[in-house]
């Protein structure tokens, strides 16, 4: 997956960007109080990728 497309879909589900790093960016969702390090990569793993979106996307327990 290509990073821009994920950080269009993380935007799009309400995340805002934290913080920029060397190698990451931190991502976080106001909503579910949850960040999560997004690598600053052209392509990202498809796995990880999802991972990231379903860390960031699912509701707080």
């Amino acid at each position: 997956m290509k990073r821009r497309d994920l950080v269009a879909d993380l935007h799009q589900a309400g995340c805002v960007l934290l913080r920029n790093g060397a190698k990451h960016d931190i991502y976080h969702n106001p909503e579910s109080g949850k960040s999560e390090p997004v690598p600053r990569h052209r392509e990202i793993n498809e796995f990880l990728a999802k991972k990231i979106l379903k860390s960031l996307t699912e509701a707080a327990s």
